[in-house]
């Protein structure tokens, strides 16, 4: 069948991790956006942005705002995945239906 990639099982396996990683990354995206203090030691910070600044909060928000845009960011590509695993999923099912089909007709005929 014209564009079948993958197999039934490896295109559920597709989905549901896709489901976690849009779960996972929408929350982290939106917790990193509202500047989530326990989340400070996964912000790239460096000595310039706490240090040698001026008003420190400013810059370690800005890159709080670049993190959780990246995970809304992965998160819009595990969507990407899924719907490539439920297309997939359609398309096993159809070649299913397809080879169950030419097999009745193949009985009667």
């Amino acid at each position: 069948m014209r564009g079948l990639i993958c197999g039934p099982k490896l295109a559920a396996c597709g989905i549901v991790l896709s489901m976690w990683g849009v779960v996972m990354l929408a929350l982290l995206g939106i917790f990193f956006t509202t500047n989530s203090a326990v989340l400070i030691e996964d912000v790239p910070l460096t000595d310039e942005d706490t240090f040698k600044d001026l008003d420190p909060p400013h810059r370690a928000y800005d890159v709080y705002q670049k993190v959780g845009y990246n995970c809304f960011i992965a998160a819009a590509m595990y969507v990407v995945c899924g719907l490539f695993s439920c297309c997939q999923m359609k398309l096993n099912k159809k070649k299913r239906m397809q080879s169950l089909w030419t097999s009745v007709t193949s009985l009667g005929g």
